[in-house]
Order: structure tokens, then sequence, then C-alpha cells
């Protein structure tokens, strides 16, 4: 039986646990249900642990190549798979050139502004914003990107998953702050932190990367993700699949909303507010009362914020 066969012929296959991530070695990513329902594949936990003994999936080339071959071009991921299984398959998703998306509860805020005209004017001034202030400061960019090229081994951008819109996952583009192997690290740094996972003294950030951060510097490749539609310049904060599975099920439907570089969060609380049910409600708030207006204010309210180095670490 070939790939394509068992993708398209079965209505519904109980697969085997997934090899561990190389990142959490310690995490044990948990037996997955697939079924296809109305041309999507939707990937959720097996609690009943009743696998099919399919030993090819173990493989994530064989399982790529399984993703790759369905009609489904969306697929969708129960938060409770766990971060490790998240970052498994969405990096699977993105190899297969399939799109995946977090199930989320329909957001409970003002929905129907998305086909308002103020909305459409909010992407189109962040288009123009996004592409103009990369031109403007692509000589401070190259000048970064130089300084953490030459005073840290490793990459010059750094990629991370995010929720975005509708719960599509994104990889959100920054300066690399951190030494290279960071996400290896980063839940025995982090430990048991219930808040959300931000450390002051973090021992992965680099000298140049602190500064960086101080300043919000490390942000400016994420108006690249403005320009794919993937971000705004003002929005809810875009929460990392390690904060996003501790979200209470109750405001979970915020993770519905198109995230932005600033925000509420980032104005109002940022390293002040860890708490992730009060920067949630912030959000929230946001979204509720969303305006033009309101966007601005939060846009001109960053500016003595990020010079103040208000906040960040």
């Amino acid at each position: 039986m070939t790939v394509s066969n068992i993708v398209l012929n079965y209505a519904k296959i109980s697969i085997l646990q997934l090899p561990e991530l190389n990142s959490s070695p310690s995490t044990e990513v948990p037996l997955c249900n697939l079924k296809w329902r109305r041309g999507r594949l939707w990937v959720s936990r097996d609690h009943l642990s009743q696998s099919i003994p399919l030993p090819a999936l173990r493989g994530d080339r064989w399982l790529e190549d399984c993703i790759s071959h369905t009609h489904a071009d969306d697929i969708y991921l129960d938060l409770d798979l766990g971060e490790a299984a998240l970052q498994r398959w969405a990096s699977l998703c993105r190899a297969s050139e399939k799109r995946a998306f977090l199930r989320l509860p329909s957001l409970r805020t003002r929905t129907h502004i998305r086909n308002t005209f103020c909305w459409k004017l909010k992407r189109s001034a962040d288009v123009l914003a996004a592409g103009l202030l990369l031109l403007v400061l692509s000589p401070l960019l190259v000048a970064i990107a130089l300084t953490v090229r030459l005073t840290s081994p490793g990459p010059v951008l750094y990629k991370q998953w995010r929720v975005g819109e509708r719960g599509k996952l994104f990889q959100m583009i920054k300066f690399r702050s951190m030494v290279p192997n960071a996400e290896a690290l980063h839940h025995a740094v982090m430990g048991e932190q219930s808040g959300l996972h931000k450390l002051k003294d973090d021992p992965r950030i680099t000298p140049v990367g602190r500064w960086l951060r101080k300043y919000s510097l490390d942000e400016l490749p994420q108006l690249l993700n403005v320009l794919r539609g993937e971000m705004s310049l003002v929005g809810p904060r875009p929460w990392a699949l390690y904060d996003a599975v501790r979200i209470s099920p109750e405001q979970r439907h915020r993770l519905n909303a198109l995230p932005g570089i600033t925000g509420a969060w980032q104005v109002q609380g940022r390293a002040c507010l860890l708490d992730l049910e009060a920067a949630n409600r912030c959000d929230i708030e946001y979204l509720t009362t969303w305006s033009l207006l309101g966007d601005l204010k939060f846009l001109l309210l960053t500016v003595p914020k990020v010079l103040s180095g208000f906040g960040a670490y």
C-alpha cells in the first residue's frame, strides 16, 4: 500500500507516537488521531491509546510524504497535543507546503470588523508603513545583522512558531539575541514558571542580544511578517506555543486574532505584566474596543516606551 493510498482512502487513522523532538528530549510526544473532514485534516490527541500499528509513521520523512499527498491543504491541530507535538506538526506541514492551524473556539469579540472599511484601511496602512520602514531602516538593519553575525556564532535571524489569525501557525522573524541552542535550553531555564516565559537574567541572551532587546531592535524583522499578512503593526501579543498551550480554555478564543508588533500588552504591561490571564484580558479589551484611532494611539505610545527601554529584557 502506497503512502497516497493510506492518506486518501482512510477516513480516520490512529498513529504511533512520533519521535521525540531534539529541542525537548525529555518531552514525550503523545499519540495522535488523524481524521479527514470536509477537505481538512484534523489532528487530535489519542486519549484511548488504541493505535493501528503503522511503524513507518514513526519517521518524519514518511509522515511528511504522507501529509504532502493528502488532498487537505489545511491541517488543524488540537492544543491538547502539547508544545512538542505542535512544533513537530507545524514543521512537517511547512515542509509539505500545507497550512497548520490550531483548533480554537470562535472569537467572541467584534468579528465583523474584518469586513469593514476601517479594517481594510488598517491592512493597507500596515503594508505601506512596513514597506517604508524597511526601506528607511535598511542601513540600521544591515548594521545589526553584521553585529549579530560577528559577535556570536549562529544565524543572524531567529524564527519561532507563533499563533496568528484564526489560529494559523507562522514563523515570527527576529534578530537572534540568544545563543544558537537557546530553544533546546528553554524549559531548563524557565523551569516551572507559571506566567509568561520571560526571565530578566536569562543566561541564554548574548551581550549584544541584551542591548537589542532593551530597545526592541531585535523585533524589527517582524516588519516582514507584517508585509506577509501574518502580523499587524498594532494588535494583540503573538503567542509562542509554550505560552499558548497554557492558556485557559475560556480564553483560547483570543488566539484567533491577528497579532501585532506592538499593542496594549507591549505599551501598558510588557515585562511588568507576566500573568497569562491578565495579558489575555488586556488583549481582549483591545479587540473589544478596537478602532483606527486606538491603533494610532498605541503606535505613538510605543515610541517613548522603546526609547526608554520600558519593561524590555
